[in-house]
């Protein structure tokens, strides 16, 4: 019998037991492994059989969803040129699929607007007159702002400040091309212009259509297309943050019930579109309020309710035909209320009212004691009336009294109250043209 040192048992049964370990361990990845596939093939045809059987619903469920982007990105008589390819649910908003690109159904709703609109929005720019240090008379650059185009034969609306004291008018299109445009008619007290192109006759141009501003909520998603800045076609969108807002322009002219937003309008957004989410124009953006110039979140646009009309007068007249009151009034102040010894400083003074007209009728008066007025270049006569109030609208300054006609027509009748003798008296007057 052949003998062992102790060192040579150790070194054995070492290596025994290495080995012992190393094939239990191969043996034990290879189960683990063919348990783990067979697991997953289990699930995979699982998954298999759920999708096949929902498969069956998703083809109807598809062809509705589908039909609802369809319609919401309709406008007009155009269809939307957006196809919706798939829907696929997530733990936020729905994601929707179209061309191969992933949207949400917000985002789908400011394209098929900006698609349908931006081609019809117009960036003004104009030329004014100027005078250099011999007063010789030169063309230089003038505002630029931006429009709507509101009919195919190229009428355009926008503001008044926009092309105030131009000498030429250019309206540039979304092509890039550039034509010469005339004022058709403006109107101060409503910031709101026409102006009119002749387009070619193989280009037909693209309009936005009027909404129903008086339905408007706060609260309710908008959408800004202009050219602030000069850059063309830009979109903003926000909420409608308050209605009925009077405000007073750059014209010294009180606009009432403008449409307060926070879409953000700059410099350059003048005249452009307003818009709801069917691509409608509920208002003309004019104006905004801030310290530096620049978009605050507070703007100002025109409601399309007081577009139709102006734009309405501006195509039959050229002008927008307001009715008045057949009387001479003057801005009462101060210095004049003390000078008379009147218990308010504020409100119209009648000065004179015509001979027979219909203020006179109403029982209108107007002053009988002559006294210079300004730098004695005219003279006004006080103890008239003075207007206070206007179909329940305050008046106070020239401003509210033209703002306070100016939805107003001739042969109109109007609730008028008058300050005479420290006592308030209402009459019913008949406006004229």
């Amino acid at each position: 019998m052949k003998l062992y040192t102790r060192g040579q048992m150790i070194l054995v049964s070492t290596a025994v037991f290495v080995l012992t370990v190393g094939i239990m361990a191969f043996v034990g990845f290879k189960t683990v492994n063919a348990v783990v596939a067979k697991q997953t093939s289990a699930k995979e045809e699982q998954i298999n059989e759920v999708s096949q059987k929902e498969n069956d619903g998703f083809g109807e469920e598809l062809k509705n969803s589908s039909s609802e982007t369809s319609a919401l990105a309709a406008f007009s008589d155009e269809q939307s040129i957006l196809a919706t390819d798939s829907i696929l649910e997530t733990n936020s908003a729905p994601v929707i699929q179209v061309s191969n690109a992933m949207y949400t159904q917000d985002e789908i709703q400011n394209i098929s607007v900006y698609d349908a609109c931006n081609e019809a929005v117009v960036n003004i720019n104009t030329k004014v007159m100027a005078y250099d240090w011999f007063l010789e008379p030169y063309v230089q650059d003038g505002g630029s702002g931006s429009g709507s185009i509101i009919d195919k034969r190229g009428y355009i609306l926008t503001n008044v400040h926009v092309i105030q004291n131009a000498t030429k008018i250019y309206v540039s299109l979304f092509d890039g091309t550039q034509y010469e445009a005339e004022v058709v008619g403006q109107d101060l007290d409503s910031d709101l212009a026409v102006l009119k192109f002749t387009p070619p006759d193989d280009l037909e141009l693209k309009t936005i259509a009027f909404g129903d501003s008086t339905q408007l909520k706060v609260g309710q998603k908008v959408i800004a297309i202009g050219n602030p800045f000069g850059m063309e076609r830009t979109m903003t969108t926000g909420i409608i943050s308050g209605l009925g807002r009077p405000i007073q322009n750059s014209n010294k002219r009180i606009i009432r019930n403008m449409i307060q937003t926070d879409t953000a309008i700059n410099p350059g957004n003048s005249g452009g579109p307003l818009l709801d989410t069917n691509g409608r124009m509920i208002g003309i953006n004019t104006m905004i309020m801030s310290s530096s110039g620049s978009s605050a979140g507070v703007g100002f646009a025109v409601p399309s309710e007081t577009a139709v009309r102006v734009v309405s007068d501006l195509l039959k007249y050229g002008k927008v035909q307001r009715g008045r009151i057949d009387a001479s009034i003057i801005q009462l102040n101060s210095r004049i209320a003390q000078y008379a010894g009147l218990d308010i400083a504020s409100g119209m003074l009648v000065s004179s009212v015509t001979k027979g007209g219909n203020a006179e009728k109403a029982g209108m008066k107007g002053g009988t004691e002559a006294a210079y007025y300004g730098s004695r270049s005219s003279i006004i006569y006080l103890g008239g009336d003075i207007i206070t109030k206007i179909d329940d609208i305050a008046v106070t300054s020239l401003a509210d009294y033209y703002s306070a006609l100016e939805s107003k027509k001739p042969g109109d009748v109007v609730s008028v109250v008058v300050r005479r003798d420290k006592k308030n008296v209402a009459l019913k007057v008949t406006l004229v043209e």
